[in-house]
């Protein structure tokens, strides 16, 4: 029998059994909710966001008011930033409304450690930090619902499933851009009826000062099944220099007049 008796105390002093102390892991579990707001002239916008639930707490409602969380587009691709590698590395997990620059944005650190994932640094990139603690995850758990969620396009309207898929079909035929030079930006949908096609000219911006412009074309979207229809408008987007129907949307005076096109873009 220990000294103290049988409860293991000696003046009122618990005896150490070297047994280690654990700590309750994390959970997270990853939603996309879908919004649809009612703007001028009765027009509907949709959007898409990312909500890391950890225990429960919706922790970009929580810690960030200026804006949503990110799109699934970039937060949940294929091998996304929200994967644990080997190195850590800086995750935006929402957006202010206007821009980071003016009201900031929620960023967080992802790293693993051995059996676990962790998130810390929490950062406001324009703004006090949140009151955030680290959170840990099991990783094969973690690693598990990253999965599950990069792969789950059942909130998608019609048109975000065809944007999706012709996006994939361009990416998997990138000559068929690079012989007009042009390369994609983003492509998505806001509308019920439309595809947002985004690309870049003759190439994406990059650290060095050569020329860019970004060209913007709307496409309509029927009732034709999404995997038909995103092969058929990739095949009438690429056939023809997009040059011939796409609007020139972005870039800079100095850019459109080095590469040859009149500024500012047409509105509307």
């Amino acid at each position: 029998m220990p000294p103290g008796g049988e409860n293991g105390w000696v003046e009122g002093i618990p005896l150490c059994d070297n047994r280690a102390v654990t700590t309750a892991l994390n959970s997270l579990t990853i939603e996309i909710r879908t919004s649809e707001e009612r703007q001028a002239g009765g027009v509907s916008r949709m959007g898409a966001a990312v909500h890391p639930m950890i225990d429960g707490r919706d922790i970009v409602a929580e810690a960030f008011d200026p804006g949503p969380g990110h799109a699934p587009e970039r937060l949940l691709s294929a091998k996304g930033p929200l994967r644990a590698g080997d190195a850590p590395h800086e995750v935006e997990l929402a957006e202010a409304e206007c821009t980071w620059g003016c009201c900031g944005a929620l960023c967080v650190t992802v790293r693993r450690e051995g059996d676990q994932v962790v998130w810390g640094g929490w950062r406001d990139r324009n703004g006090p930090p949140p009151a955030l603690p680290d959170f840990r995850f099991d990783a094969r758990a973690y690693d598990a619902e990253v999965a599950r969620a990069e792969a789950d396009h059942s909130w998608e309207w019609p048109a975000r499933t065809t944007a999706r898929l012709l996006r994939d079909w361009l990416r998997a035929r990138p000559g068929l851009l690079e012989r007009w030079q042009f390369q994609i930006s983003q492509i998505s949908s806001w509308k019920r009826d439309e595809i947002d096609v985004l690309l870049f000219h003759p190439h994406r911006p990059t650290a060095s000062d050569e020329p860019w412009l970004q060209f913007r074309s709307v496409l309509a979207v029927t009732d034709e099944d999404p995997s038909v229809q995103a092969t058929r408008l990739g095949v009438e987007l690429t056939e023809h220099d997009p040059r011939d129907h796409a609007v020139l949307c972005g870039g800079s005076a100095d850019f459109a007049r080095a590469l040859g096109f009149a500024w500012p873009p047409p509105r509307g």
